[in-house]
Parts: C-alpha cells; structure tokens; sequence
C-alpha cells in the first residue's frame, strides 16, 4: 500500500518502506525486467540523485551523484556544462531534471557527450501526452507564471510528444518502457508517465546501417 504526497496530494506516490516514487518504481521494473539488472558493473552517473535510488545504489562502487546545488553528491556541477570527460559513464540518470533546466537541449548534448558508445541515459520528465509540442513561454518568469503554465514553480517548460524528438537531436536512439494498465495499478504507477530510454550508437555507421 503506497501513500499520498504533494500538494495537492497524489495517491499512492510514495512508498511508506523505501520512500520510492512512482518514477523510481517504474525506473526499478525496468532494471529487473525479464529477471536480470540491466545496471550490473556499470558505471552509472545520476543527476539530481533521490534517496530512494542513492539507499539502492549504496553497495555499488561504480555509481556516482551529480548535482549543482545538492550537497553530499559525488560531482557538484551543471548539467550543461559537466567538468568530466567524454564517454565516461555506461548509464546516466535524470529523473525530472530536464524540465528544470533553461537550455534541456545542451543539457541532452552533455548527457550524449559522457555516455560510453551504447551507454544508456534513463530518463522521466513530466509529459502532457495530448500535445505533440512542448510549451514553452519565456514571459513566465514567476513561481506563479511558471506553475500556471507548466504546473511547476521552477520549470522552464511541459513536454509533449516531441520529448523524444529532442533527445534525437541531441544524438540518440530512443525507446519508452511502460508496464501493463494492471501493474500501473499494482505499483502505483502514474498513468501518463514513462520511462524514456536514450541509446548512444555504437558508431555512426552502425547507426546508418552500416557494418
């Protein structure tokens, strides 16, 4: 049984035993599906880490926090200017990061730029799944404008459809993960979200066609 958070309060949110989100749970199925760890001996950066993902990490010598503000992660920088070098990590994380950030496009490019060839970035953002276009609207510039516009008082824009459009610029292959409506219900899970998962190619012309 998961309880309500927020405000206003969402049902089932969080998880009274390991404080997980829906997103984090979602994450979670993804990692076990078809009975293995997709994250085993790889070297993971996860931005703006949450508790609930850092407690399940904690045993694993190759994962590694990122954050501009947050104290105690292992890399305190900016998600569009990242002091690390190039094709460093296997897996990046950035849950309901990207909406937060003025320029999200950099931001992809960076996320891009630190992925090994094949490294995966696992991502979640708020989508209105109705629209194709993200709304952005440069004149909300306060808490209220801002929530108003993109039900958040620091976010920079709502995504739509064209999430993925974005993260294709940026260079990658991309997949969603969704469960069945009957495991939405059984972890919680919110009905309008996924998991978006970015694949950096191996090579280029691998990811032309080619040998």
């Amino acid at each position: 049984m998961f309880i309500g958070v927020g405000n206003p309060p969402r049902w089932d949110a969080r998880c009274p035993q390991c404080g997980s989100r829906e997103r984090h749970r979602l994450t979670q199925l993804w990692i076990d599906e078809d009975g293995g760890n997709k994250l085993a001996r790889m070297r993971i950066l996860h931005f703006a880490p949450e508790k609930a993902i850092v407690r399940r990490m904690r045993d694993n010598p190759l994962y590694e926090t990122a954050d501009l503000h947050q104290s105690g992660v292992t890399h305190r920088v900016d998600i569009t200017q990242v002091a690390l070098p190039d094709a460093s990590y296997d897996v990046v994380i950035a849950h309901h990061v990207l909406e937060h950030v003025d320029d999200d496009r950099q931001a992809m490019r960076e996320l891009f730029r630190l992925l090994k060839p094949g490294g995966l970035a696992v991502l979640s953002v708020p989508i209105n799944a109705t629209r194709q276009l993200t709304h952005e609207y440069p004149l909300a510039t306060s808490p209220e404008q801002r929530f108003a516009h993109f039900s958040g008082e620091d976010h920079r824009r709502f995504y739509g459809l064209d999430f993925a459009d974005r993260l294709v610029e940026a260079g990658f292959r991309v997949a969603t993960f969704r469960v069945s409506p009957e495991d939405e219900v059984r972890y919680g899970l919110l009905r309008d979200e996924w998991l978006t998962i970015g694949t950096k190619p191996v090579t280029q012309a691998a990811e032309l066609g080619g040998v």
